[in-house]
C-alpha cells in the first residue's frame, strides 16, 4: 500500500522501505556484514571512550525497563553453560569472578535509584 503525501509524491517513509527491500533482493549476508563493519570502524573513527560508555549505559538502562528478572537468570544461564562448555583457558575472567561483579553492578544498580 502506497504512503502518498497530498501531490500524488511517494513519502520518503515509503521510499526508503522500497529502496530497503530492493537491497535486501540484490545482496547478501557478507555485503551486510561489510558495511557493518565499515560502519563500526567509521563510528570508532569518530568517538570517543564516553560515546561508548554512554550508549552502553542508555542500553542498559533500557534492557533493564524492558525485562524481569526471569530474563536476567536466562542470559545468566546460557552465559554460564556457554563458558563451561569452552575448554581453552583464554584469559578471560571466571563464572566465578563474573557473577561476582555482575552481581556487584546490580545491587549498585539498585542502591542508585
Amino acid at each position: 500500500m502506497a504512503n502518498n503525501n497530498r501531490d500524488g509524491k511517494m513519502s520518503l517513509e515509503e521510499a526508503g522501505r522500497k529502496g530497503g527491500e530492493a537491497t535486501a533482493r540484490n545482496h547478501d549476508k557478507e555485503f551486510y556484514q561489510e558495511i557493518g563493519k565499515k560502519g563500526g570502524e567509521a563510528t570508532a573513527k569518530n568517538h570517543d571512550k564516553e560515546f561508548y560508555q554512554e550508549i552502553g549505559r542508555k542500553g542498559g538502562e533500557a534492557t533493564a525497563k524492558n525485562h524481569d528478572k526471569e530474563f536476567y537468570q536466562e542470559i545468566g544461564h546460557k552465559g554460564g553453560e556457554a563458558r563451561s562448555n569452552s575448554d581453552n583457558d583464554d584469559g578471560k575472567m571466571s563464572r566465578e569472578e563474573a557473577g561476582r561483579k555482575g552481581g556487584e553492578a546490580r545491587a549498585r544498580q539498585r542502591r542508585d535509584k
